[in-house]
Formats: structure tokens, C-alpha cells, sequence
């Protein structure tokens, strides 16, 4: 991956977390579906800091980088952006519009870590609106990750990625019930990174219309996580590598663990790291985030995280691996 920072487009948003004691698949008939209409009482909500590419970018500023948030927030964003800012993201490509709120994710999760989720979008209706070429030029940006948005702002960014020369890294994750054939095409088409979760590459590959050989030759590398078993990393004309997850001491929220394990990922090939090695530390910071609750929450110090790789890599990955927590948050 070239030097520079990493600009982070998408969502920018608050989170309410609630855990619903039971299974959702419990409360499921199956001959009433086209009827369904349910109401879970809740035991639980917690109101967070939130967002894909919030999320993405606070991760990477722990990890010592300096990414530029791209996304658009309402005039309620001052306290967040402080919050950022002192994680070490660069918010000069944030866009706040006068008279909306920044968006709102309501998030339901059952005791098999199954959720049912709403989002309101808010300020991110003008996310496209947002020109990358002034930020990609006073910043040296070197990735351009397009994270869940506004589609047309998904479009745009992709678009504006690829005329300015900047590597793209695809992430479409929750929008893609949104997207028709094109769109994701357009999207997928000459990223250099392309990141799913097992269901959502499913569900790509639906939209596309493309073969797993298809999509794989388009892009440069993509990467699928697999949830506790691990994730998944494939290349043109490369053997597939799977990298297992570092085991969680407790699950508590999986809300932002994707958005942990791709901030983990960048960061570790932004710091030099080979693939697996960029896995495994992704690995490690999606659990330090399934162990806390919301996306910006999780801690990890330099001996803990010593003591995880070991556990789960061997001492070789845990000396390669924990040089790069070099951020005041993570030693």
C-alpha cells in the first residue's frame, strides 16, 4: 500500500444498542411472514458513537494512522467530531448541513447475536455532495475506502476515486439490499481491496450477476470475513489464505466488528505488514470490539494484545504484530 493517509467515506452516525433476551428465530412463524408484525420488549440500550466509516476511521487513528473522515453530519456532530479528533482522525473532509441530524442506527441484538437494525440517514442525504479531489490533493491520500452511504454518494466517490488515480477499497456491506446490478458493478469494478461478510458476499454475487472467478479477477484483493471462524483473503491467480479469529473471552455486542476488522487490516498493511499478519491483527482488534459495546469503545494494551497473538498465532505473529500498537490508546 502506498504512504499517506487513508480517507474513509460513509456513514457517520449515532448508535442505540438494544439486546432483546431471547431469539428472534423463536418469535419467526413461517406461513405468517408476509403478516410479520412484531415488537420486542427490550432489557438493555446503550446509546453510542457509531457509524461504518466513523467506526473505520476512529480504529485507524488508535492504530497510529491519520485517516480523513469523508461523510456529512447534522449541526448535532460537535461533541463526536471532538471525540474523533482526539482519537487521531483528520475530520476536514466532513460536511455538516445546517437543519438535519446526523444519522441515527437503531440496532436490536438477540442472544444469538442475530440483529434486526433501522437506520435513518439524516444529514448523509447530501453525502454526495462531498468532492474528494480537494482532500485527496491537500492530503496526499493514498486508499480511498467507500464505506455503507447515500448510494448515489457511493457512486460518486468510487467514481471521483478512480479519475483521481487512488486505489479504492470497496465496502458496500449494508447497502447492497440497495443496489441493482450496475450500481454494485460499479462499485466492485477495479477495487483494489473488496470487503464482505460471508452473507453480503453471497448477496454480491447475486446483484453482480458475476462468478466468485469473475469478481476475484476484477478486483485486487478481496477479504471475507467469516465471523468466529476467521476471514477469508483471495487474489488473481493466488491461493486462498484463511486466517482464524482471535477466540473472544466474552461476546457482548458485535455492533462495528466488521468496521474493527477492516481498520485492522488497513492499518496493518499501511504499516508494512504482510496479508496474514494484516489479518491477524484485524482479527484481534474485531475481538477487542465484540468485547465492548459499540464501535469506539474497545481498549487493547500492548501486553494484552502480545498475549492474545501468542495465544492465537504463535510467538512469531505476536512480535511482528504488536510493534504496530503504537497508539497512546492501545499500549
Amino acid at each position: 500500500m502506498p504512504a499517506g493517509p487513508i480517507a474513509v467515506t460513509g456513514s457517520i452516525a449515532t448508535d442505540h444498542l438494544m439486546h432483546f433476551p431471547g431469539r428472534f428465530r423463536d418469535q419467526l412463524i413461517a406461513e405468517r411472514l408476509d403478516r410479520l408484525s412484531l415488537s420486542f420488549l427490550v432489557d438493555d440500550l446503550e446509546i453510542r458513537r457509531g457509524g461504518v466509516a466513523a467506526n473505520i476511521a476512529f480504529s485507524l487513528g488508535v492504530l497510529g494512522r491519520r485517516p480523513v473522515l469523508v461523510g456529512a453530519v447534522g449541526a448535532d456532530f460537535a461533541d463526536y467530531r471532538s471525540w474523533l479528533e482526539r482519537h487521531g482522525v483528520d475530520c476536514g473532509g466532513v460536511l455538516t448541513v445546517e437543519g438535519a441530524h446526523t444519522p441515527r442506527f437503531t440496532c436490536t441484538t438477540d442472544d444469538d447475536q442475530c440483529q434486526i437494525a433501522s437506520f435513518y440517514p439524516g444529514a448523509m442525504a447530501a453525502s454526495a455532495g462531498i468532492d474528494l479531489a480537494p482532500v485527496v490533493a491537500s492530503r496526499g491520500v493514498s486508499l480511498v475506502l467507500v464505506g455503507a452511504s447515500a448510494p448515489d454518494a457511493m457512486l460518486a466517490h468510487t467514481a471521483q476515486a478512480h479519475r483521481l488515480g487512488v486505489p479504492v477499497a470497496a465496502d458496500p456491506s449494508q447497502q447492497l439490499p440497495r443496489l441493482d446490478r450496475d450500481e454494485c458493478r460499479a462499485l466492485v469494478d477495479g477495487a483494489a481491496y473488496l470487503f464482505t461478510n460471508e452473507y453480503e458476499w453471497e448477496l454480491l454475487l447475486r446483484r453482480t450477476g458475476w462468478s466468485e472467478r469473475e469478481v476475484t479477477d476484477r478486483v485486487g484483493m478481496r477479504i471475507t470475513t467469516l465471523g468466529d471462524k476467521g476471514a477469508r483473503i483471495a487474489a488473481r491467480a493466488e491461493a486462498e489464505t484463511q486466517v482464524d479469529a482471535v477466540p473472544a473471552r466474552r461476546i457482548v455486542d458485535p455492533t462495528g466488528v466488521g468496521d474493527a476488522f477492516r481498520a485492522g487490516f488497513l492499518a496493518g498493511l499501511d504499516s508494512g505488514l504482510p496479508v496474514t499478519a494484516a489479518a491477524q491483527l484485524a482479527s484481534l482488534v474485531a475481538t477487542a470490539v465484540l468485547e465492548s459495546v459499540g464501535g469506539q469503545e474497545w481498549t487493547l494494551t500492548a501486553a494484552d494484545a502480545r498475549e492474545r497473538l501468542t495465544d492465537a498465532y504463535g510467538p512469531d505473529a505476536a512480535a511482528a504484530i504488536t510493534p504496530h500498537l503504537r497508539s497512546p490508546r492501545a499500549v
